[in-house]
């Protein structure tokens, strides 16, 4: 499995359920890295995206709410009102992590990718063996953090790739970690 995610200097991630940088490339970024793949969430993560279940991705939501559903967006596997056999939905529910990995299983774990958020990232990490990060070169007020990889002795930075400057005028770049084994 592998961990994605946008990040400024000091590794703030989110603010009230809110990314910290508007960052239109990394975006892209984000959708050639995971499409066809498979994004495990939280739930507060998954509220967050405006569209609901992200297309060409199986989507994977960790909540403690096992009957979970969100409002407009069905889960995945129900039957398409008078059309028997057709199902619709886009994502999956699961509330405990257990059952979470289990259902993932079968997938290749070089397509599965954490996107968030906190609590889940600090959770799941250590079963991640890469992480790709947006390091975007501000500062800014935060309320939820990625674990600091550069201080964590587990990980190991592999390489740095140019990214660019933001509309706002933020330079970011990417880096891409691996989880070293012992």
């Amino acid at each position: 499995m592998n961990a994605i995610v946008s990040v400024t200097r000091d590794w703030g991630i989110g603010l009230k359920g809110r990314l910290l940088v508007r960052n239109r490339e990394d975006m892209r970024h984000f959708v050639r890295m995971t499409s066809g793949g498979v994004v495990l969430m939280g739930r507060a993560t998954f509220e967050s995206l405006p569209g609901g279940p992200l297309k060409g991705r199986r989507n994977v939501i960790l909540t403690h709410d096992a009957a979970y559903e969100r409002t407009g967006f069905p889960r995945a596997g129900r039957p398409q009102e008078g059309t028997p056999g057709v199902l619709v939905g886009g994502y999956e529910v699961y509330n405990t992590t257990d059952d979470a990995l289990a259902a993932l299983s079968s997938e290749d774990p070089n397509h599965v990718w954490l996107i968030g958020g906190a609590s889940v990232y600090r959770r799941l990490l250590p079963l991640c063996s890469r992480a790709v990060v947006t390091m975007n070169d501000i500062l800014l007020p935060a309320d939820a953090y990625f674990p600091r990889l550069d201080e964590d002795p587990r990980w190991r930075l592999e390489r740095t790739d140019e990214g660019g400057v933001t509309d706002d005028g933020v330079p970011f770049e990417y880096r891409s970690y691996v989880r070293l084994t012992s």
